[in-house]
């Protein structure tokens, strides 16, 4: 991760009700790192670039993908390592059954919590109300006597949810795929760092197209905490990888986004079983009947 020396940009967008989903797309995919924070009960999403990519390419890149960007302040950031000295400054969030934390924490009270430690951008997803949706449904699952033996994360990011899984489900043969290769490394790191890697298999996907998902199919129970178009793009998969009777925990859309999404998956056998509600955020607990 040593390619995160040296200085950065940082783009900091006018805080909105609601992130669009285009502009957030955006952000993940012209951005190195992204983060969304809460301000005043808006969102603010924030992105970090490298200092030579100059704000007119940022500009030229939204244009052409036809995205509006919002207002927004720049300023650089100098440091020997940006990400690890800057970005993973957060306390420790918890949430249901769980602790999350990073790296830079020295001495951590975990008490009655599962520990999932975390390192630099991973940090992100940790505080995002898609993240805290999803993990109280993994500490309910849990708590309801479901035990998966196969589960699959897909748009794994940090890893944080596979991380939670191989906590409270030791047997459990987990993977964790994304289509993004620095969200892999990470995933795969924090699998090491939190000694969970002999149950975690990292790589990438473009959704469930990848030898490694296929293979491992159907699972138990699977995660995807993404965005809305791309759930409701990937519903007819997620049915047919996931074993009649097992579970699926979707996240990453909004209110007004909630039948639109619950219907398209309806549509292939996954029924609603609970609604989770985190702000304007939405996850909810599917079943295959």
């Amino acid at each position: 991760m040593n390619h995160n020396a040296g200085s950065c940009k940082i783009i900091r967008f006018k805080p909105q009700k609601n992130t669009a989903e285009e502009l957030s797309e955006f952000a993940e995919s012209f951005f190195e790192v992204v983060s969304v924070d809460y301000v005043d009960d808006k969102e603010q999403l924030t992105g970090y670039m490298k200092e030579n990519i100059s704000e007119k390419k940022m500009i030229e890149a939204a244009e052409k993908a036809g995205i509006k960007l919002p207002e927004y302040k720049s300023e650089i950031l100098s440091s020997d390592n940006w990400l690890a000295d800057n970005v993973i400054q957060f306390a420790p969030v918890e949430v249901a059954d769980f602790l999350v934390y990073g790296i830079h924490e020295k001495n951590v009270e975990l008490k009655d919590k599962i520990g999932i430690k975390v390192y630099a951008a991973t940090a992100f997803g940790s505080e995002h109300q898609t993240t805290k949706n999803c993990l109280q449904a993994i500490a309910d699952i849990k708590k309801n006597g479901f035990e998966p033996q196969r589960i699959l994360d897909v748009g794994t990011g940090s890893g944080i949810l596979a991380l939670a899984a191989a906590k409270i489900w030791a047997k459990a043969d987990i993977v964790a795929v994304d289509i993004d290769e620095e969200s892999v490394a990470v995933a795969m790191q924090n699998a090491v760092d939190n000694q969970v890697a002999e149950h975690i298999k990292t790589a990438y996907s473009d959704g469930y197209k990848s030898d490694i998902v296929k293979k491992n199919a159907p699972y138990d129970l699977i995660f995807a905490n993404i965005l809305a178009r791309p759930l409701i793009d990937m519903a007819k998969d997620m049915a047919k990888n996931l074993r009649i009777g097992g579970y699926a925990v979707i996240s990453g859309f909004i209110d007004n986004q909630t039948d639109w999404v619950l219907d398209e998956h309806k549509k292939y056998g996954l029924q609603l079983q609970k609604l989770y509600e985190a702000d304007n955020w939405r996850a909810a607990l599917l079943k295959r009947v």
